[in-house]
């Protein structure tokens, strides 16, 4: 029986360690993605600031930012020797910063590049090298833009692409209109599975719900979920018991915060500030009763109150 690929995208200042741990409560085998890590930041900042989880995360991809080969080797190095399970090369984001450094989206115009970059990588690492993409950038939009860098990145190493299902142009769109205005195209996606079956192809972009996931996987090997997950992390509480073979029943939002509260209070005692963790549990609350008046007390109340934790107690002993 085929096991799907289920797991939530690197977000920037969203899925840090804070965020993957809440997460972890819910789902043991949804795979984690850390935030986008430049090679600069591992190789000439601190290392370990950067590559810091917690050892319940895994699996845990590192998902790195470059465009050098030999810092790519260094970075991978230092990510597989810190434990991760694997590295992710980021050919995705569109920001205008991403660009500058010669990484992101805009390498999709330098198929060769990536596939020297993933060479590279795979020749000293022994855990998985993927690569996450769009469908293409600004004119360069065909199929066969995308099958060729496919082809060519394949050639090089990869064995699991994860593609994000919309363009993006790399001018006059802002990244938060790249995750909105090109229009989805899931089809292209299904193609790229269907062309090469070797391959694992998981798809990303504007899913958010169980029957979503369900119907891309009769298309692709898995899905990527975004910021769906961070809305509404509670959709994977059920993720293991329907995708995984799970027995365990799904954990009620009440039991999940009381599991968070010794993680928060050992990282407060460290010198964390505790809104740093607490704003990953906002999502926590749609689509409930109450759910406005509970953000309320998290997001602002908290911040004046003298006892945080007196404050997130009354909440928990209050939701279902």
């Amino acid at each position: 029986m085929r096991v799907p690929l289920v797991s939530i995208a690197p977000m920037m200042d969203w899925t840090d360690r804070h965020y993957r741990y809440f997460m972890r409560l819910m789902t043991k085998k949804t795979s984690l993605y850390t935030e986008m890590v430049t090679t600069g930041a591992l190789i000439y900042n601190e290392p370990a600031r950067f590559l810091q989880y917690h050892s319940m995360e895994h699996p845990v991809v590192l998902q790195l930012g470059g465009s050098t080969p030999k810092d790519l080797q260094i970075a991978a190095q230092l990510g597989e020797a810190a434990g991760y399970d694997e590295i992710n090369l980021n050919v995705g984001c569109p920001s205008d910063r991403v660009q500058s450094g010669r990484f992101g989206a805009c390498l999709m115009a330098e198929p060769e590049l990536v596939a020297e970059c993933v060479a590279a990588m795979r020749a000293v690492v022994k855990i998985p090298v993927t690569v996450k993409c769009r469908i293409g950038i600004d004119e360069q939009d065909q199929y066969a833009d995308l099958q060729e860098f496919v082809k060519r990145v394949a050639d090089a190493g990869c064995e699991h692409f994860i593609i994000h299902a919309r363009k993006a142009w790399l001018k006059g769109l802002s990244p938060k209109q790249n995750r909105e205005v090109p229009p989805l195209n899931y089809e292209r996606v299904y193609q790229v599975k269907q062309e090469f079956p070797e391959l694992k192809i998981s798809i990303n972009g504007g899913i958010k719900t169980i029957a979503d996931i369900q119907e891309h996987l009769r298309y692709t090997d898995g899905v990527m979920i975004g910021r769906e997950a961070y809305y509404n992390p509670y959709l994977f509480a059920a993720m293991d018991q329907l995708f995984f073979d799970e027995v365990e029943p799904p954990k009620t939002r009440r039991a999940i915060l009381q599991e968070y509260m010794p993680y928060l209070q050992e990282q407060v005692a460290m010198g964390v500030p505790i809104m740093h963790m607490v704003r990953h549990v906002l999502g926590l609350f749609h689509g409930i009763s109450q759910a406005r008046e509970w953000r309320r007390l998290l997001s602002v109340d908290i911040r004046q109150h003298p006892r945080p934790f007196e404050l997130l107690n009354a909440v928990i002993a209050d939701i279902a």
